[in-house]
């Protein structure tokens, strides 16, 4: 478990937040916190809430009820804005640009931090080749950071997996974030690569960025986690430490899918998830 000392200034306050798909209700009315310097786990069964909780924290959705700040200020529900005040996020399908290089996906994590509109673009000025340059630096300096500065001309499709979990994490980092918000980032991964991701996520910390993060690899949450919250049937079930939450004979009865008063069971559990599809479905649509 993680043994560094975090601050109590909270990063990220998450309050009485819900998100409802018609009748169905996904998150119910969770408080969540996340400090400076903290790394957090947020676990659950399959269905729990977690990946829809985190769309409400990151803008994708706009919850039915409560609300998201960070640093103490109300975040505005569209994502490219959650993501200029200061929280990035990786996703659990990889989302990378397959066709273009290793250095470019990184840069276009880098958006939101440069301030050259669409005539310096076109006119390509000392200010922009100024920006370009200084954006360039950086994105190798991340590079370097997760061990792939020798891969900056590859195509991002061509990496191995492992590898393009790190360049999605690069890519998000590469915004300048306070707060990382990680979605199963070991997934798929072999215990090597577990191991190496591991790692990352310590050295992140250590640059003073806090981290929430979701997955269903166990051993790796309560190694790396100051703190971990419990999901269930879209509430929070318990929070604490790693050895609190292994503790809690609730945890292990949700895990075990012992039926818990109020449980909706498995066809409204899939309505959930069929309404969410049609809500993300529906968006893109629009967009």
């Amino acid at each position: 478990m993680s043994t560094m000392t975090t601050e109590t200034t909270p990063v990220l306050e998450a309050r009485n937040v819900t998100m409802r798909f018609g009748g169905l209700t996904a998150v119910r009315s969770v408080d969540f916190t996340v400090n400076a310097g903290e790394i957090v786990g947020l676990i659950g069964p399959n269905g729990a809430g977690k990946t829809t909780f985190f769309n409400c924290l990151t803008g994708l959705y706009v919850p039915t009820e409560g609300t998201v700040s960070y640093q103490g200020t109300v975040l505005p529900p569209k994502p490219h804005l959650v993501t200029k005040a200061g929280i990035a996020r990786t996703f659990q399908n990889i989302r990378l640009f397959a066709n273009m290089t290793v250095l470019e996906n990184v840069l276009v994590g880098r958006h939101t931090r440069t301030k050259e509109g669409l005539w310096s673009a076109l006119l390509r000025g000392p200010g922009f080749k100024k920006a370009e340059k200084a954006s360039e630096e950086r994105a190798m300096e991340l590079l370097e950071f997760i061990g792939l500065e020798a891969k900056r001309d590859h195509l991002a499709r061509n990496l191995p997996y492992g590898e393009q979990r790190k360049l999605e994490i690069a890519r998000a980092l590469a915004s300048e974030p306070g707060l990382l918000l990680l979605d199963e980032p070991t997934a798929g991964m072999n215990p090597q690569e577990t191991r190496a991701t591991e790692e990352l996520v310590f050295a992140i910390r250590d640059k003073g960025i806090a981290v929430l993060l979701i997955e269903h690899d166990m051993r790796f949450v309560f190694n790396l986690s100051d703190r971990v919250a419990v999901l269930v049937q879209g509430e929070k079930l318990v929070e604490g430490t790693s050895e609190v939450v292994q503790a809690d004979e609730r945890v292990i009865a949700a895990y075990l899918g012992e039926p818990f008063e109020g449980d909706p069971g498995a066809a409204e559990t899939a309505e959930v998830d069929a309404a969410e599809a049609g809500t993300t479905s529906t968006k893109g649509e629009a967009q």
